[in-house]
């Protein structure tokens, strides 16, 4: 096993027994020999592209089977090996339509013509031989900025497929993830082809999540700012976690009038400020904080669990009967919910595959079932309210008021505070540095790093609230374009404006989300708790040298350095 792409990676170098996040050797190697597998797949995909043959399943199964692979979205082995086969089997079958188009399919590289075992025991052996550490010759900073492209299309993947749900694609985006897993293969590219295809995939990692933008604010409105309860209304409840907004209204529509609350964990908090959802009287708060915590949280609540999207950790015994898994997540032993309602693990791969996660039928009445036999809350509880709903829409209506505060002076300056969180040591950082930033700046935050200080009451600048949540990991378009617009006001570059980004990452959306900001040119980044152990010296030097990428050091510093 050998796997580096998280921020929590053993020692800060890579995972090479157990995954920090839960992950065995067997579906380490699994998700490996699934990449490969995939490889092999765009190969014909992109052959095909040329002569004009392009298959709108293997755009999405190759997104989803990407996504599938990102961390803490999938440890269930046997929905990788059908998820490979499956890969293989398209691959064969768009072979001789390729090639009586005209095109090449005598492609010579053996993943476009490999055979996967049949056996467990020797997938797994095949995935080590595919495994990111396999070829010891390679050059360290090829390698390294070759697995930037391949994590970074990870997110990617991960955006696209939240957009496809919601009825937004372009093929664009299906294009670049099936080149760039060919891209992966090549041996003829050097370090500034590198660097390009690496500042390529910012830039469409910025379609794909204006998509995504489109899709949340065309389907539900755009967000408002609206209070959230934290603590508890008496009844029973089911608790949704992840990102889908789309499994949330199915479900929010499912329980109607049976006296069942939702509430929401994790990144499904800004759920709450828009209209579509907001307008159901049983989507009552939110419980709990980040993804991390969750094995102590999901103990204690008293309902069903839902998780959607991504970050499942391994369920403790006291809640495996209660929690459920829908679309691409997926943990062994945990009921899975498709369009079909409860399946068995061989439906719900196949559910997978068919590629139907956007059915408004997914029947989520196992869910409900488990939440009407279980107690509930047995009373009313107040444990404070949080604000959300300040994404781009609400915080451009008052761009006035923000203009003439700067202008004036009593708005110096914004900090965007956001990304994953974590449970490395080290992320008390953002904490600290948000209860320190003076009185006269306000606090732009978003994703589930939030959950460190978003319960904080700040107050407010000339009515404007100093802490402004916008909204989930993937609304990094919606701050991207409040920074653009200000820059637009001021009639100045973003890397001009009165403006930080202290980004703490974790996966790999938080890698493409980088990556879109270097594509934008924005300078400046500290970025924490630790760097990427995917990144070289070398490389590192051309991301100081071109963008001023810093590691976070002290909130004290930082905040010296910054404003002086």
């Amino acid at each position: 096993m050998f796997c580096y792409q998280c921020e929590q990676t053993v020692k800060g170098e890579a995972c090479k027994v157990v995954g920090v996040c839960g992950k065995i050797h067997e579906v380490s190697a699994l998700q490996d020999l699934l990449i490969y597998a995939l490889q092999g797949l765009a190969l014909v995909a992109v052959a095909g592209r040329e002569v004009g043959v392009v298959d709108d399943e293997i755009n999405v199964f190759t997104m989803e089977g990407v996504f599938a692979t990102l961390t803490n979205v999938d440890f269930d082995p046997q929905r990788f090996v059908t998820l490979i086969k499956r890969a293989v089997a398209l691959r064969n079958a768009l072979k001789p339509q390729v090639q009586a188009a005209g095109g090449n399919t005598g492609l010579a590289q053996e993943a476009c013509n490999f055979t996967p075992a049949v056996e467990l025991t020797e997938l797994v052996k095949q995935g080590e031989a595919v495994a990111l550490d396999s070829d010891p010759h390679e050059n360290a900073d090829i390698r390294s900025l070759k697995h930037i492209l391949l994590f970074g299309i990870k997110g990617v993947a991960a955006y696209a497929d939240h957009a496809k749900i919601l009825g937004q694609e372009d093929d664009q985006v299906y294009a670049f993830i099936q080149e760039s897993l060919t891209n992966t293969l090549r041996q003829d590219l050097d370090l500034n082809d590198w660097v390009g295809l690496v500042l390529k995939c910012g830039e469409i990692n910025l379609r794909a999540m204006e998509l995504l933008d489109a899709g949340n604010t065309g389907v539900y409105g755009h967000p408002a700012p609206t209070e959230v309860p934290l603590g508890a209304r008496q009844g029973k409840a089911i608790l949704v976690s992840g990102h889908d907004l789309k499994d949330l209204e199915i479900l929010l529509k499912q329980t109607e009038g049976q006296g069942i609350n939702i509430y929401t964990h994790g990144e499904m908090l800004p759920a709450h400020g828009y209209p579509e959802l907001k307008k159901y009287p049983h989507l009552y708060g939110h419980y709990g904080t980040a993804w991390q915590n969750q094995g102590k949280e999901f103990a204690e609540f008293p309902g069903s669990i839902l998780m959607t999207t991504n970050c499942i950790q391994k369920p403790a015994s006291s809640y495996q009967d209660n929690i459920f898994t829908t679309g691409l997540v997926g943990w062994p032993q945990v009921t899975h919910v498709d369009d079909k309602g409860c399946s068995s693990i061989l439906d719900r791969v196949k559910s997978v595959v068919g590629l139907g996660f956007a059915d408004q039928g997914k029947d989520f009445s196992p869910v409900i079932k488990k939440a009407q036999a279980m107690s509930g809350f047995a009373s009313d509880s107040d444990q404070g309210k949080v604000m959300v709903g300040f994404a781009r829409n609400t915080v451009l209506g008052v761009a006035d008021k923000i203009i003439e505060a700067v202008k004036n002076k009593d708005l110096r300056h914004f900090f965007l505070v956001g990304g994953c969180d974590g449970a490395k040591p080290g992320r008390n950082y953002y904490t600290e540095f948000v209860e320190k930033v003076p009185k006269d700046c306000v606090v732009l935050t978003m994703a589930c790093g939030k959950f460190r200080f978003f319960d904080k009451n700040l107050g407010d600048i000339g009515g404007i609230p100093r802490l402004l949540d916008v909204g989930q990991c993937n609304d990094a378009y919606s701050a991207i374009q409040i920074a653009v617009a200000l820059a637009n006001a001021f009639d100045c570059g973003v890397n001009d404006l009165p403006l930080s980004m202290i980004i703490s990452w974790y996966e790999q959306k938080a890698v493409a989300i980088l990556l879109s900001l270097f594509h934008l040119g924005i300078k400046n980044i500290r970025l924490g708790p630790t760097l990427p152990a995917f990144i070289t010296p070398n490389v590192l030097k051309v991301l100081v040298d071109n963008f001023a990428i810093k590691p976070i050091t002290t909130p004290d510093d930082d905040l010296r350095a910054i404003l002086g």
